[in-house]
């Protein structure tokens, strides 16, 4: 269809616009920020379900769970076939698995 605009939501955010800056309150709601000490011993152990993001848009995908930790990142095998991700994923790139919230209902 010619002529239709994309809605705002549907954009593609920069990585920058992502990012907060350090100082500056972005008005949202969320769990205090991990010290530096809690970042480096707290890590998904073995058989956590998680969501890895996608370095093409940034989204996540649900799907995967952790092998093992190592220095490099995680290493992650897919649900469906417990075939093992071929390249290790960086920390920053794997979250715990998010519950689907289904309020409404």
């Amino acid at each position: 269809m010619l002529g239709v605009r994309a809605r705002s939501q549907d954009r593609v955010r920069p990585r920058w616009y992502l990012t907060p800056v350090p100082g500056r309150n972005l008005g949202r709601v969320s769990d205090p920020a991990p010290s530096a000490e809690d970042a480096n011993d707290r890590h998904l152990e073995p058989g956590t379900r998680v969501e890895v993001q996608n370095s093409f848009d940034e989204a996540w995908s649900k799907g995967f769970v952790v092998i093992e930790y190592t220095e490099a990142g995680y290493r992650l095998a897919r649900r469906s076939d417990n075939q093992e991700l071929p390249a290790v994923v960086a920390p920053d790139a794997v979250r715990r698995e998010r519950k689907n919230s289904m309020w409404w209902i």
